[in-house]
């Protein structure tokens, strides 16, 4: 009976193979090809023909390859690689097409037209690749292609072959004759153009790109009306054979409003209401007039503090996108035109007419995640977050962020026993100016802000504890350059109460001191900084780096050791926490290919020491590890400190996995599939330690000997859908190693595969 249950078992699998491999072998994908009709493969390769002493510059052959890149049926890496069971085509070839029903509906959804070499049309890909190596200074250069076909002729793969050349480099370059100031201004433009230098390769594009940097230079100097194509190159390859002789000159019949430098006339400002309609309010400033349509709330100086125009200054592309930028960037208005009119009575005047309409000034928000292991634990959280975006009328942000989660148990013999939950309140008034004395560093080209914000959380262990968490704080968030972000919490004072305690808690903290005094109640006074950089260095590469320190209680320590305080050192008769907490984290992603592949990478360190006044780090500022943002085969706080694993008599929801030593290390690869459905393989690792020994707590210590070995790992695989604005993820982590003791020896120590998969849904992706 056992072995006829295990055939069962495996029987409806064996099959289901067989019958794919059988559709696949059999079936045909060419059968309704026309006699004279090729299915297309793919691309075998693309051979370069170049001595070794010569180089093809990547941005050349990444254009060639934008042109060959055509996609076959069932691509899997375009051009090259294909699915091996190409079900679209097999169902064109050998299904009929019902006029109606379930199964017309069926084969519209399954079926994929063959995608023939008539349609990819290699000649005339040939002939733009030509076109490009001329283009590029390859003025000597063929292409040209082959079919490959294999047993099957009416299959066909096509290889390109590219014969580059020498590339010519410019030999004289020709400036325009220093006749008039507009030519004198194009030329010194022009010198400072690092392109149009005698030795670079020639390049109809990096030509095209000093046209477009000179005509905006011309248009941040008055000339708004002056355009790229105004500006022409000669190019000689005869004079010097191998090589370009080059000359600058200017297009005929400009127009003559092009060739007039203009100042700034009037500036209008109208700021229209979101429901439209009101009464015109017009008030006179030193930018311009502004005219208000009543009833709106909108402070008198704040539109005047966002335009760069000043009348009678000489006209700039520069002002107005600077205006654009400055106005956008308040967050209250949905819609903002800019138009510069000449004005009809001046020669050489332009009137800037803006026009500005307010965004409804609520705005609300929801993000839901959840987190699913297979012991049956279920970790739903949500966050509710409404915005008032102009409380004063000057783009003043009133935000109230609601927050909760919880979890619960199922199965073992419990049916939906209610673990834990977690509250939090949070209120934010943001203002976007820096209420801060003139000597932090910042820009006045994106928005600082100052944020004073007032919460409050309730964290609930129902077998063990309630902790209540009170905070105030004031920070300043501004950026000194365009890559880089600061972050100052000017002061933080937060209170944390444990308002209930179990009897089975009591008895776990009698017998662990340390974590104890990390859930004792006190007050925790912060300073903190942080540091982001941020930076696109090109298509291909993307940099994040962040660092952050926070001290707590080192000020009120010092007035206390200033005034002969000795002792435990209190705040309203309640004691305060000392310590110091370091984080960074480096995310650098690399493009693989030409498609959106990216390999992305992250290691993330944290450190925190407590001294004088306390002797542990308070429990909300200790480091966790796991989760969906972490090493996401196991669950949060379910790993470490270090080897150490909570007795089993504790299983039920005590965390006190917590360390003062955090490092994680995650690998993810991401991939497209179909339209905004995107796929990722991921290889996570971490754990957090202790800097101080706790004998409660044994293998908690961070040594090195045994740091790769406390390193708890795990891979992935993983789908989101990403539709721009919003991403929703969901990991299926697989455990691979565990830090502690499990039972089964090897580093492979997850004593059953089930026990190692965690699922986690979630908003945003993990890093």
């Amino acid at each position: 009976m056992k072995q006829k249950k295990t055939v069962d078992r495996w029987l409806p699998g064996l099959l289901t193979a067989l019958v794919l491999a059988f559709i696949s072998v059999s079936c045909s994908t060419t059968k309704r090809l026309g006699p004279d009709d090729v299915l297309y493969t793919g691309v075998k390769k693309i051979v370069y023909d170049v001595p070794d002493s010569v180089k093809l510059p990547s941005d050349v052959k990444s254009d060639i390859f934008d042109v060959i890149n055509v996609k076959p049926n069932n691509s899997l890496y375009s051009p090259y690689v294909r699915w091996p069971f190409p079900l679209g085509l097999w169902v064109y070839n050998n299904w009929p097409n019902p006029p109606k029903g379930f199964r017309h509906w069926l084969y519209e959804k399954l079926v994929a037209e063959p995608v023939l070499i008539s349609d990819v049309r290699p000649e005339v890909r040939v002939h733009m690749i030509d076109q490009m190596l001329d283009n590029n200074g390859y003025f000597s250069g063929s292409a040209s292609y082959e079919l490959i076909k294999g047993k099957n002729p009416k299959k066909a793969r096509i290889q390109y072959n590219i014969v580059p050349g020498p590339a010519y480099p410019i030999d004289s370059i020709e400036l325009l004759p220093d006749t008039c100031a507009l030519y004198h201004m194009i030329d010194s433009i022009a010198r400072r153009q690092s392109y149009l230098t005698a030795g670079n390769r020639y390049c109809a594009d990096s030509l095209s790109a000093v046209r477009v940097n000179i005509a905006n230079a011309m248009r941040n100097r008055g000339y708004y009306f002056f355009r790229p194509e105004y500006i022409e190159y000669l190019a000689d390859s005869v004079m010097n054979k191998g090589s370009i002789a080059l000359r600058m000159c200017v297009a005929s019949k400009i127009p003559e409003f092009a060739l007039i430098p203009y100042v700034t006339g009037d500036i209008t400002t109208t700021v229209n209401r979101s429901e439209g309609g009101g009464l015109a309010d017009t008030m006179e400033t030193s930018r311009g007039r502004v005219i208000k349509m009543m009833p709106v709330r909108l402070r008198d100086s704040l539109i005047p503090s966002c335009i760069t125009f000043r009348e009678g200054k000489r006209f700039s592309v520069r002002d107005m996108n600077r205006t654009q930028t400055y106005l956008s960037r308040l967050g209250i208005f949905n819609n903002i035109e800019i138009n510069a009119l000449p004005d009809t009575t001046r020669r050489g005047v332009l009137n800037v007419n803006i026009d500005c309409t307010f965004d409804k000034p609520l705005e609300a928000s929801v993000e839901v995640n959840v987190t699913s292991k297979s012991n049956s634990y279920l970790g739903p959280g949500v966050d509710l977050k409404l915005t008032n975006k102009n409380l004063f009328g000057g783009g003043e942000q009133l935000s109230v962020d609601l927050r909760g989660s919880y979890e619960w148990q199922t199965g073992h013999g419990r049916n939906s026993i209610f673990n834990s939950y977690e509250v939090g309140l949070t209120s934010t008034l943001a203002f976007p100016r820096l209420l801060a004395p003139r000597f932090i560093p910042r820009t006045r080209r994106e928005l600082n802000w100052t944020r004073i914000s007032l919460g409050a959380d309730l964290l609930n262990r129902p077998h063990y504890f309630n902790m209540a968490q009170f905070n105030a704080g004031i920070t300043y968030d501004w950026r000194a350059t365009r890559h880089v972000t600061n972050s100052l919490t000017l002061f933080k004072l937060t209170y944390t109460k444990l308002m209930r305690t179990t009897a089975e808690f009591d008895s776990i903290m009698n017998a662990n001191p340390a974590i104890a005094l990390s859930f004792r109640s006190q007050f925790i006074p912060q300073m903190g900084f942080s540091y982001v950089y941020d930076r696109d260095f090109d298509a291909y590469n993307q940099l994040n780096w962040q660092f952050s320190v926070l001290e707590a209680g080192n000020v009120f320590w010092g007035i206390y050791e200033l005034c002969g305080k000795k002792g435990e050192k209190t705040l309203f008769g309640t004691p305060f926490s000392q310590f110091i907490k370091g984080t960074t984290q480096l995310v650098y992603n690399r493009r693989l290919g030409h498609g959106d592949h990216w390999l992305v990478s992250r290691v993330a360190v944290g450190a925190a020491h407590a001294y004088g006044n306390a002797s542990v780090v308070p429990y909300a500022e200790q480091f966790y590890c796991g989760g969906a943002n972490s090493v996401r085969a196991f669950t949060v706080r379910s790993i470490g400190p270090g080897s150490y694993r909570v007795p089993a008599d504790q299983v039920n929801g005590y965390f006190d996995q917590t360390g003062t030593f955090k490092f994680e290390f995650n690998v993810e690869y991401r991939f497209p599939i179909i339209g905004p459905l995107h796929g990722a393989v991921f290889f996570d690792s971490g754990n957090v330690w202790l800097l101080k020994n706790d004998p409660d707590r044994p293998g908690g210590l961070l040594r090195g000997k045994t740091f790769f070995k406390d390193l708890a790992t795990g891979t992935g695989v993983g789908l989101r859908v990403d539709i721009g604005m919003l991403v929703v993820r969901g990991d299926l982590g697989i455990g691979i190693h565990a830090p502690y003791y499990t039972g089964k020896s090897g580093y492979y120590n997850i004593p059953k595969f089930k026990d190692g998969l965690a699922f986690h849904l979630a908003i945003g992706y993990p890093f």
